[in-house]
This record gives structure tokens, C-alpha cells and sequence, in this order.
């Protein structure tokens, strides 16, 4: 069973982002397969190719954001910064990080 959405902005930001740069790693796979192993088409690596990389930017900047802003150790930002370079590992990282409460605002003690 997945975990709520985040109420915070920047965790519904870092949960969506990590959606779309997956979503964009995979048609950019899809666009070298076609392209360098079906030699089919280019198409997909020219269109995939920019939305990836403004994809990926945009991911480690939400990524910066969310480590300050809910206080993640160095070795959670680290993680959340690896999961953005082997395909698709975005989104188990967000679930993961939704079912341990790290979208969400420390409390003052």
C-alpha cells in the first residue's frame, strides 16, 4: 500500500518530479532502442533526449530543496541524488521516501 501524497508543496513537487524523470528516461530508452538497435527512427532521442536532461535539472534542484527544507541526512540527499541515474529508480525512491516520512516537515521538538 502506497503513502498519502505529501500536504507540503515541495513534497508533492519532489513526488511529481520524480515521476516525470522517469517517465522521460523512459522514452528516451525507448528512443535509443528505436534509433540505435531498430535503426528506425531518430525521433525519439531528439525529443526525449532535451526533456530528460530539463527533466534530470529540474529533479536535483527539487531534490536540494526538499534535503533542506525537510532536513534529510547526507546519506538520504545522496540516495535521492543516485536515484535519478539508473532508469525508473525515481519513483520506487519517492514511495519509499513517502511510506518513511521524509516528504514531510520535521516537527519542533
Amino acid at each position: 500500500m502506497s503513502a498519502p501524497l505529501p500536504t507540503d508543496r515541495v513534497g508533492r513537487a519532489f513526488v511529481a518530479v520524480a515521476i516525470v524523470e522517469a517517465v522521460t528516461w523512459t522514452g528516451l530508452l525507448l528512443g535509443m532502442l528505436l534509433e540505435h538497435v531498430l535503426h528506425l527512427t531518430e525521433m525519439g532521442v531528439a525529443i526525449f533526449g532535451p526533456l530528460h536532461g530539463a527533466a534530470f535539472l529540474v529533479y536535483v534542484v527539487v531534490a536540494v530543496v526538499a534535503a533542506t527544507r525537510f532536513r534529510w541526512t547526507l546519506g538520504v540527499f545522496a540516495l535521492a541524488l543516485l536515484a535519478a541515474v539508473p532508469p525508473l529508480t525515481t519513483i520506487p525512491l519517492e514511495r519509499w521516501m513517502r511510506r518513511s516520512g521524509l516528504l514531510v516537515r520535521p516537527t519542533a521538538d
